[in-house]
Order: structure tokens, then sequence, then C-alpha cells
């Protein structure tokens, strides 16, 4: 009886346990329950989150890989929310589509979140989120893991982050990040850093040596590497790909004890390898592709293996089975010329700089004030003018159009004076390699034997398909379509004008591939122009959509403008005859991921239809005052992008282009 009794009382003692057990798993405090509806509410109810009601038990959600809530003695220590809105560099045409409503508030958001006081992890991928990374995630006291990957946060990376001392992993990978990052050194648990795909830089950040997973690719970073990170004996995956990173690869890289993936294509590192450098064994992949290397690779990555993937064409290295897939020397060299910082002296470094900020702000407000002034002046006495023929071809639309024409005797000065242009604004689209003659093979390889999936587009003359080649470089490819007396000849005499248009402020000419065929007793044929291909958007873009519009302070404002200046300037003094008339306009200003300016759309001569003669074959095509007119064209419009840019307002329309005027002269006034 005792015994019944006994069992009874420990039966019901145990039931009594396991009940608390599972109300302290299951059940969530009714403060965090509000807290996460407020959640649905400010994320604006995405797909992943609208089956929650008033009857949902949180703490019992089936996790899967778009949701996952995970709760501890009645809090939530996990919160996973993976949404289905593209980030910005999936879509940059495009981002206003793709993130929440102007009524989001990004630091109403986090003051939400922070309440959840037990997080340890939190996940929100592609939500839609934009604004600056707000400061009060210090208050994240136990935060381990952090990934708001795949949305819109813009601005630099607070200081703040700091705080989590307990994080091991820090996600803010595609979103519009830019700026300087913090020192990171001090997070000493820290393991996984994924930094991809934003716009940070210049230097290098500083690290924690105890991390296994460092990715910075697709940022704007432009150092050396560090050789400290030598020292990162944990080290499994760096990926620095896609930046300007400069100067030699440290040795030692490649021996890091743990190390097995290693990424440093797409950058401007130089020098040679040591022969006799030694390879973890756990190294399985290697991509030192798309440098400026000189030399011969070390032995222990010379060659593929079964267990090693190694890929290092587009450099100048010297032997190897992928000889044919390198530059020659001397392109390495004037590179390495191109990049390298200019070595400064200890006992004048401190001069130089101070020197060097003075000399920055006189020429910064005079800069300004200059441009200003010439800008009011231009618009107020810009008359209209007629329009007269010049036969110069649209590299992308496809056109010849009707605008403006260049005097003869005028165009033999410029031809002249373009001979005295500085050596450095002639070469100065640096990372690009040699131009090049195509075959029509490797034409109908690149795009696929032209495939309509390829088209983008098609004007008056030609057609303009996406395309690439075998390195695995995106490019764009025009078909001009011609036909003209002495077509071989004509094209051989403009050969050369086309191999000058390269810059590092213009969508610059890679190659090209002639075709001619007779038609009709008269020459004919097709001409393949090989362009740079820049998908980061155009300027437009960027002032058009105000987050990414945040990201253009007004060091990048001044730097885009200064750009665009020097691409227009190139063209008309850069090449000998000048290119005048080049469709200025915001839309055709690329920006590539540093937010480097690149003309696009501007004119280069090709010879015309039937009846009519090249300018670049001697004839006396032009007159003076068209000439001027063109000239003039592209500074006024030049004036009209330097408007938008200061009041960051889009001009739509004449009457919105006086108004702009009139305030900015009102300001200057």
């Amino acid at each position: 009886m005792r015994i019944t009794s006994f069992t009874c009382s420990f039966t019901a003692l145990f039931t009594l346990i396991v009940m608390q057990v599972s109300i302290s798993r299951g059940q969530l405090a009714p403060s965090e329950t509000r807290i996460l509806f407020q959640v649905q509410q400010l994320l604006e109810y995405p797909q992943v989150l609208q089956g929650w009601n008033n009857w949902t038990n949180f703490c019992y959600l089936p996790p899967s890989p778009s949701l996952k809530v995970v709760c501890s003695n009645s809090h939530v220590t996990e919160l996973t929310v993976v949404g289905n809105k593209s980030s910005s560099s999936a879509s940059p045409s495009s981002p206003k589509q793709n993130t929440l409503s102007d009524n989001f508030s990004i630091d109403a958001f986090f003051t939400t979140l922070t309440k959840l006081s037990n997080l340890k992890v939190l996940s929100l991928v592609s939500l839609g989120l934009w604004g600056p990374l707000p400061t009060m995630i210090n208050r994240f006291w136990s935060l381990q893991a952090l990934n708001v990957s795949y949305n819109f946060i813009y601005g630099q990376i607070p200081q703040d982050i700091l705080s989590l001392k307990n994080l091991t992993s820090l996600v803010l990978a595609h979103n519009l990040l830019n700026g300087t990052v913090p020192d990171l050194r001090s997070l000493v648990l820290l393991q996984e850093l994924n930094l991809g795909g934003n716009h940070l830089g210049p230097t290098f950040p500083s690290l924690g040596n105890d991390l296994v997973t460092i990715i910075l690719k697709n940022n704007s970073l432009r150092s050396v590497i560090p050789s400290e990170i030598k020292k990162f004996n944990q080290l499994q995956q760096l990926d620095i790909s896609s930046n300007k990173l400069i100067g030699p690869i440290p040795p030692a890289l490649f021996s890091i004890p743990s190390l097995q993936y290693l990424d440093l294509a797409q950058n401007q590192l130089s020098g040679a390898l040591p022969t006799n450098i030694s390879c973890s064994v756990k190294l399985q992949f290697v991509d030192i592709s798309h440098n400026i290397l000189i030399g011969k690779l070390p032995s222990c990555i010379a060659t593929n293996t079964s267990t090693r993937t190694v890929m290092s064409s587009w450099n100048c290295l010297s032997g190897g089975k992928n000889a044919s897939y390198q530059h020659p020397y001397s392109f390495c060299n004037k590179e390495a010329l191109a990049v390298k910082p200019p070595a400064k002296s200890k006992e004048h470094k401190s001069s130089t700089i101070k020197l060097g900020i003075v000399l920055g702000i006189v020429g910064g407000v005079l800069g300004i004030a200059g441009v200003l002034g010439l800008l009011i002046f231009v618009i107020i006495r810009r008359s209209k003018t007629a329009a007269a023929d010049d036969h110069v071809y649209s590299i992308f639309d496809g056109s010849v159009t009707s605008k403006r024409s260049v005097a003869s005797k005028k165009s033999v000065r410029r031809a002249v004076d373009s001979r005295r242009v500085p050596q450095t604004m002639r070469s100065a689209a640096i990372g690009l390699p040699p131009y090049r003659v195509f075959t029509l093979e490797e034409m109908e390889d690149a795009t696929n034997n032209f495939d309509p999936l390829n088209f983008i587009g098609e004007g008056s003359q030609g057609q303009l398909y996406k395309g690439c080649l075998i390195d695995g470089s995106v490019v764009l490819v025009k078909c001009v379509k011609l036909k003209q007396k002495n077509l071989p000849q004509s094209m051989i005499q403009q050969i050369e004008v086309l191999s000058k248009l390269r810059h590092l402020h213009l969508v610059s000419i890679l190659g090209h591939t002639i075709v001619t065929y007779q038609d009709h007793s008269s020459p004919a044929g097709t001409v393949f122009v090989v362009l740079e291909h820049v998908s980061n958007g155009s300027l437009r873009d960027y002032l058009a959509d105000e987050r990414k519009r945040e990201m253009l302070r007004w060091p990048q404002r001044m730097a885009i403008i200064i750009g665009v200046a020097r691409g227009i300037q190139f063209l008309h003094t850069g090449v000998a005859p000048g290119i005048f008339g080049n469709n200025v306009k915001i839309e055709n200003v690329l920006l590539d991921d540093t937010l480097t300016a690149k003309l696009s759309d501007y004119k280069i001569p090709l010879p015309s239809k039937v009846g009519s003669e090249s300018p670049l074959n001697g004839q006396d095509a032009f007159n003076i005052n068209s000439s001027e007119n063109a000239e003039k064209d592209d500074v006024y419009q030049l004036g009209v992008i330097l408007l938008q840019v200061i009041t960051g307002k889009l001009v739509t329309s004449n009457r919105a282009l006086d108004e702009l005027r009139i305030q900015v002269n009102t300001c200057a006034i």
C-alpha cells in the first residue's frame, strides 16, 4: 500500500516537473509575443509572416529555411526571417521596388527588436530593410550571430557593433555600406565575417586572428594585403576578390595551415611569387586570375590536381599550360607603375600630409566656385543652334545622328593640340586588357551565336548583345552593318581612333572585328565593336532612389562630376580629330562598383552610308560654327548634370531646368 502510494506521488511529481519544463520552453512571455507582432507590422507583413495570428504558438512553429523561432525559458533566443525582396546587388536598376515603403523606419524597427533581450541569433535576409545601421544594436547584449544580408543598409558600419562581445558571426553582405570598417580585433570570439558586395574601403580592415571565414569580395578596398594575415592560423576561407588591392601577395598566405579556399582574383596585385613557397595540404581552391603578376607560378600551385583547383589566367605569368591566356610582360609592368603608390620619405611625410590637406581644401573651394560660375554663365548665355549633319555614330543607340560637325581648320589645330595631352591622361583606363582584334568565331562564342537571350537593344543601324569572353569577362558587342565606297581602306584609317577610345571615365572600347563581303558590286560589311560592361547602374538611378542617393555624399558627387568632365575632355582633346556632340546625359553616366563615373553613349566616327564620305577620309565635311556649337553643347550638358548632382533633383523638362538654374543662381548671388 505504501509502495503504491509512493509510486502515485512520484508519478504526480514527475508529471508536474515535465509540465513545468514544457511550459517554460513552450510558452512565450506575453510581452515578447507582442514584440513579434510588432515586428510583423514593421516589416509590412511579408509573405513568410502572413500566417501569424492571435492563436499562433511561436515556440512550436515548424522550422523552415525562411522562418525559425527558437524559445528558451519563455524568451525568444533565435529569430530567422528570410524574405523575397532582392538586394541592391541583384537589382541595381530598380531598388525601390524591392525595399520597404517610405514609412519604414529602421530605427523604430531595431528599437523594437532590442526588446528581445535574450536573442542570440538574429537573421533578417532579403526583407527590403533600408537606412543606416542604427547605433542601438549595442543593446543586443547576448547576440552571437547577426545576419542582415541582401538588404539596402547604407552608410558606415557603426562603432557600436564593437559592443557585441559575444559575436561569433557577422554577415552584412550585399548591402550599400561604405567607408572604413571599424577595428574588429576587439571581437575576440568572431569566427565568421562576411562583408562582401558593399562599397567598403579603401583600407583593408583590422581583424582578429582567430577568424575562420573572411569574405570581403566586391568592395572598394585599395591597399596592400596586410602581412599580419599570415598569423590567422584558424583561417579556412579567404575571399577578397573584385577589389582594387595592390602590391605583392604575401607568400605566407598559401601556407596558412587551415586554409582551404583562397580567392584573390580581379585585383591589381603585382610582383612575382617566390618559386619555393609551400602550400597548405588543405588548400583546395586558388584563384589569382586578373591581376598583374609576373614570373612563374610556384610549383605547389603551378597546375591543377585532383585535390586542388588553380586559376591564374590574365596575369603576365610565363610558362604553364595556360600561357596563351596571359598578358605580355609590358602590360603588367605598365599597370604596376600606374597603381603603385608613390614612395615618401619619413621625414617629409607629416609636412606632405598637412600640405596636401591645405591644398585639397583650397582647391576644392576654388573648384566648386569655378564650376558653379561656369555653369551659371553657360546656361544664361546658351543660345539655340541650328543642326547640321556630322554623320557620327552612337555606339549604343545604333543611330547616325544629325547634330553638329567639326570645322576642318579647327580639327587640324585640335589634332595638333591633342598630341600635347599628357600620357597619363591618354592611358588612364587602368585595369583594361590590351586592345585587340577579335575573330568572328570569338564573337559568336561570346554571344552564343548571337542568341536572342543575349540581345539587349537595337538602333536604326546596329544591335547590342551581351557577351562573355573565354576568360570569363562580361562585355557588350555592338553589331554595325555598313555599306560605303572604299570600305576596307576607310576602316583601316579609323581603327587607330577606335583603339584610343580607352579611358578611366569612358565605357572603353576593348576591340573590334570587321567582316567584309561584296553586295551588288559594292563592298559592304559588319563591324563588331567590343565594349567594356558596366552593370552597377547609372547616375540617374542613384539620384532617383532616395536610399541610393544617401551614398552620394559631397566627396562622391564632386568626384563623379570631375570624372564626367575628364571623360569629355578626353573626347575633345585626347584623340585626333576630337569628338564632339557626345550625347552627354545623366542616364548615360554609368557608375561602377567604386562609384567611378564612366561616360557611355558617346560618339565615335564610323563610315557612313553610301554616297557620303567619312570625315577620317580627308573630306572637308565640317564647318566652323557647328564645331563650336557641338563643343559648347557638351559643356552645357555637363552643366545640366552638375545642377542635378548638386540639388539632387532630376531635370524632366526645360521648365524644371530653368527653376534649378534660378535656384542655384540665387544661392550664388
